[in-house]
């Protein structure tokens, strides 16, 4: 979705109930024929046809199809570093929603204290490695330039701050923190994370269930109308 709004392109949203397999769930058969994973997001080409599931991928294939080389370099062996990162990012700095943020808003996965204990722990390792490694010497995870590696990596890592869910300190990862300002400045920032700051801090207490409704509402009504500001310009 960040993407796509950096990209100034326009899309259709259309909300998905996690785990559910009513007519709008993830589980739900015809949301499965499209992505037999079950997972969140998909896409759906209504031109061709065609459906995509697992955010990475369909990044790829996005910035593959439109031509997007600023953000999916041409070059191959800068692509297959961007690679290299979001093959990394799902056993490493993905445990970060398993770890810390799941665990508070969604208490019906009764995700076991050991499973939480062990996703901080590699949390904290891939921090460590994107802070000595990745971001050391240079302004994004791959480089002086934006990419899908920036918006795969921020979107699990920035939803630990303290604007947002406050269930992190960042304080022994200086380049990182640098990172996720630099990141904010990115367009399309503030439209899609609307409602990790409408929930707030999270830290104490979980978020009530009409809060994460009321706030999910607002942040489809504020994604539309920046795709209408999008089709007007």
């Amino acid at each position: 979705m960040w993407l796509m709004l950096y990209k100034q392109t326009l899309f259709e949203m259309v909300l998905i109930n996690p785990g559910s397999k009513g007519d709008t769930g993830s589980r739900n058969p015809s949301y499965l024929a499209k992505n037999p994973s079950g997972t969140i997001p998909a896409i759906e080409e209504p031109d061709t046809g065609f459906t995509l599931g697992e955010a990475h991928a369909i990044m790829s294939y996005l910035s593959s199809k439109h031509g997007w080389s600023d953000v999916y370099p041409d070059d191959l062996h800068e692509r297959a570093k961007v690679d290299a990162y979001l093959h990394y990012h799902h056993r490493n700095v993905r445990d970060a929603s398993i770890a810390l943020v799941a665990p508070k808003i969604r208490k019906d996965l009764q995700i076991p204290q050991a499973t939480q204990d062990a996703a901080r722990a590699t949390l904290t390792r891939a921090l460590q490695v994107l802070e000595t490694r990745w971001l050391a010497e240079s302004k994004y995870l791959t480089g002086d330039r934006l990419t899908l590696a920036d918006f795969g990596a921020y979107v699990e890592i920035g939803q630990l701050q303290p604007e947002f869910t406050n269930v992190y300190d960042f304080d022994s990862f200086p380049n990182v923190q640098r990172w996720m300002t630099d990141m904010k400045q990115v367009d399309g920032h503030d439209d899609v994370h609307v409602v990790l700051s409408e929930l707030g801090d999270i830290s104490i207490e979980p978020p009530a269930m009409e809060a994460i409704k009321n706030a999910n509402k607002n942040a489809l009504r504020a994604l539309k109308q920046r795709l209408e500001a999008i089709q007007t310009d």
